[in-house]
């Protein structure tokens, strides 16, 4: 960073230049700097994370209500956060043992999984894959977890998780992975209960995108 004296011919001056320095003030003093773009960290157990938090934050207002709903709200209260807070941090710290997210606390870790009507199944496209299928009967069920891999027989985990897919009874879902680079590339799925269990769905699939 260097001070500056008339920056641009005036007595002042604000903003970025071509994209390489931006001029601004700092107690009282002009100066510029190198523009420099803030970082977005994108490591395989950060992404992971925020697929979790994004489905948690989608699924609070729909799917968490009544007697569940008390649960947070008494966890909340003995912590002093609100009760969305409560529900996220619960469930994250379930996440770093790998263990699935609940509507529920304490979760239970009972229940049984969906039945589908067309198991998941990865189709490719244009840098993307599209994950679809469809649910029967949605017993527990609350969620799919969908992980990928470069690899063939890859085990799901934390480190491979790319996105949930919210489910329901007789509904259709769409998950579509993208952007990607040309490859092969190779889906495992597992779905959620209401009650923290995670269970296999179906076998391995593959895309080969373009």
């Amino acid at each position: 960073m260097a001070r500056t004296v008339g920056p641009l011919m005036s007595l002042d001056a604000s903003g970025s230049v071509a994209n390489t320095i931006t001029f601004s003030r700092w107690k009282g003093r002009s100066y510029v700097r190198q523009l420099v773009t803030p970082s977005n960290p994108r490591s395989a157990l950060q992404l992971s994370t925020r697929a979790i938090m994004r489905f948690l934050s989608q699924a609070w207002t729909p799917d968490v209500s009544g007697a569940d709903m008390a649960t947070w709200d008494s966890l909340a209260s003995a912590d002093a956060i609100s009760p969305f807070n409560a529900y996220t941090r619960n469930n994250l710290q379930r996440w770093t043992q790998f263990t699935s997210p609940t509507q529920a606390y304490p979760a239970a870790e009972v229940g049984t999984g969906p039945t589908y009507t067309t198991p998941p199944a990865s189709t490719a496209g244009v840098r993307q894959a599209t994950i679809t299928g469809t649910v029967n009967v949605l017993n527990d069920g609350w969620g799919l977890m969908i992980f990928r891999s470069l690899s063939t027989g890859f085990t799901p985990a934390r480190d491979n998780l790319i996105g949930l897919a919210n489910i329901s009874a007789g509904g259709a879902f769409v998950y579509v992975d993208t952007p990607l680079v040309p490859a092969t590339y190779y889906y495992n799925y597992r779905s959620i209960t209401t009650d923290g269990v995670m269970i296999a769905a179906i076998g391995e699939t593959s895309a080969i995108v373009t």
